[in-house]
């Protein structure tokens, strides 16, 4: 399955719950409302000498209200939960227990637990998520929450970090980096959210149900409304039980088969199963298991790694552990579980080491100008990160120059460095723009923005984007009007002498792209669905800004936009290729925003055009490279690194 794919199967589960919610809520209203009904007939004096349908006739008013009521009670308690979750992933771990890592934590453990996910990251094209350990957990389990990659958050428990080796801690990621890239980390969060407003009315049936009790103890035998709460009451229960088996019901039938996907994609980013079947074979062998105590596992069980609950048969939300194994292990046993000594713990070892050499077969398409790449290759590759852009990726961050590699998991720094990575490499308008830093931040910043800078341009360019995505946690620590800052100052520097280079832009628009889903989980602030005229005329002026900025010729140019518009399909049959790049960047900056309005099948569409335009030559230059990658970030295509064979 492609990401694409994927993607509408996210889509279509959560319109299935949503279908669901609306037929449970339904049931509930209906159920609280006889109820009600019920028992301010019988045991009330409002019933008294009424037949039922004269009493239905004289208390229509009052029973729907109390339908309107229970309406925006569940409504109000889902879109509270979704509300308090909508303020990132991090707040999912935080309300579990979980201990933000620092970005320069020095411990051997979580230092391999920061190098792991940040591998991983830049394998998949995404920035680098929150991490957290929830140190009370003694199970092994994990998970990843957010609204979208850029405001993602990864979490392990203690006992993950501890009794796991590193491949079995990589293999426990990815299968964590799987449910980032194919959109089951926003349907979790949508889930708990809905399931929320279902649950909570048996909560609120037994606090009737014990005030109800009390009540009829100390009232007088001749009031009959006495018994009318604990009836009432009684009832809330029975629905709430009734909501919270429809609940397990819909979770079991959304998550199980998402968590075969996940291991699978968990094998295919690492190209070896033994990772991940070890560490499901360690809970197995473990005696506290995936267990979760801190939180509540019957809420979050859904969205971990192991199930965290003893919930079997229909009710389990990930499929039985034997089943996992063998999946990947087809000649395991359920006899075959090992003994996991919890006295055995892991310690940090040689191989995060920040030293080790560049190694490796494959490099970059932004590291070299013209390497040959094929167009399918590239679309195929979004959401699909394999074993050679993780082998890359690990060698890419153990090669960081060791200044570069410390500012960005400085607070501080990482702010002085993101200016660095945007700064004009031509530099035709370099001195005009340090001019701006040193009118802005003073000699002393100015200096380390400087030096920075002259370490990027030592290094032929593979370093930028892993740079950019591993400095994200660091800068979102920052607070907003900082952030704002940055990005005031930021569009001044690209500006400063009247024209945008399409460099700056790419780097500036990626920036952009994950502050602004950072600041904005939910996407509310996402262009909405355009016409297919604008997205027509968006798409074709995105094909000839590439077109124009990747070719030598007008005859290529023309040939390679052609080529994109083939590509695309019928619905952009007819444009002509017209050079504009005087406003180009005005034009692309529009067309990015408008393209956020297409469906996944426009989206597949548009990429594999991209990529046909690029690479029409045979070969990929480094602004293709890069405005393909600016183009992913923008429209939320996790795109791992280009790569071609050394």
């Amino acid at each position: 399955m492609n990401f694409f794919s994927a993607q509408d199967q996210a889509r279509r589960s959560s319109r299935r719950l949503v279908a669901a919610y609306i037929v449970a809520t339904i049931a509930i209203v209906l159920g609280v409302t006889a109820i009600v009904g019920f028992a301010l007939f019988n045991f009330s004096q409002s019933g008294y000498g009424y037949t039922p349908g004269q009493f239905i006739r004289e208390q229509t008013a009052l029973l729907f209200g109390i339908a309107l009521l229970t309406t925006v009670f569940i409504l109000g308690s889902s879109l509270y939960k979704i509300s308090r979750l909508s303020a990132g992933g991090g707040r999912v771990a935080v309300d579990m227990g979980g201990t933000l890592v620092p970005t320069d934590v020095q411990d051997p453990l979580r230092r391999r637990l920061r190098n792991v996910v940040e591998e991983m990251a830049i394998a998949s094209g995404v920035p680098v998520p929150e991490i957290y350990v929830m140190e009370e957990e003694r199970g092994i389990n994990a998970f990843a929450a957010g609204f979208s990659p850029s405001d993602a958050a990864i979490a392990v428990t203690r006992g993950t970090l501890e009794l796991l080796d590193r491949d079995e801690l990589q293999g426990v990621i990815a299968h964590e980096f799987s449910h980032i890239l194919n959109g089951d980390m926003k349907l979790n969060v949508r889930l708990m959210g809905v399931l929320f407003g279902i649950m909570v009315l048996g909560l609120i049936g037994r606090m009737v149900v014990r005030g109800g009790y009390h009540s009829s103890i100390v009232s007088s035998r001749r009031n009959r409304n006495a018994p009318v709460v604990l009836i009432v009451g009684l009832g809330l229960v029975i629905l709430g039980g009734i909501g919270v088996f429809f609940a397990r019901m819909i979770k079991a039938s959304v998550s199980r088969q998402r968590e075969y996907l996940a291991d699978a994609s968990a094998v295919q980013f690492t190209r070896q199963s033994d990772g991940i079947a070890s560490a499901l074979k360690k809970i197995g062998g473990y005696s506290e298991g995936s267990t979760i105590s801190a939180a509540d596992p019957e809420e979050v069980s859904h969205m971990l790694f192991g199930s965290g609950t003893s919930l079997m048969g229909m009710f389990a939300t990930h499929p039985p552990l034997v089943e996992r194994i063998q999946a990947l292990d087809p000649s395991f046993k359920e006899g075959d579980f090992p003994r996991v000594d919890p006295r055995q713990r892991r310690v940090g070892t040689a191989d995060e080491s920040r030293h080790a050499a560049f190694a490796g077969n494959t490099t970059t398409a932004f590291a070299s100008g013209g390497a040959k790449v094929r167009a399918d290759s590239i679309a195929e590759t979004v959401g699909q990160p394999e074993k050679e852009h993780v082998e890359f990726a690990r060698n890419v961050r153990r090669s960081i120059p060791e200044e570069l590699y410390d500012a960005a998991h400085s607070s501080e720094l990482a702010f002085l460095l993101s200016l660095a990575l945007v700064l004009d490499q031509s530099k035709r308008t370099i001195d005009r723009q340090f001019s701006l830093l040193q009118e802005q931040l003073g000699s002393e910043r100015t200096q380390l923005v400087r030096r920075y800078y002259d370490e990027l341009s030592a290094s032929n360019g593979e370093y930028r984007l892993p740079l950019l995505e591993i400095t994200f946690p660091a800068l979102k620590l920052r607070p907003m009007p900082e952030l704002a800052y940055l990005v005031e100052l930021t569009n001044r520097l690209i500006e400063v002498d009247g024209e945008i280079e399409l460099y700056e832009f790419c780097f500036y628009r990626i920036m952009m792209s994950s502050l602004g889903q950072a600041i904005d989980p939910t996407g509310k602030r996402e262009v909405r669905r355009s016409r297919r005229q604008d997205l027509q005329s968006a798409a074709t002026d995105l094909l000839r800004i590439l077109a124009d900025h990747g070719h030598d010729s007008d005859q290529d140019r023309i040939a390679a936009f052609e080529v994109g518009i083939a590509t695309l399909g019928p619905w952009a049959q007819g444009a002509k290729y017209t050079s504009d790049r005087e406003h180009s960047v005005e034009k692309l900056n529009h067309s990015l925003d408008v393209l956020l309005g297409l469906n996944s099948k426009g989206q597949e569409s548009l990429l594999r055009a991209v990529s046909a335009t690029a690479a029409h030559d045979g070969e990929l230059s480094v602004s293709e490279a890069e405005l393909i990658r600016a183009v992913c970030a923008t429209l939320n295509y996790p795109l791992p690194p280009i790569l071609v064979q050394r």
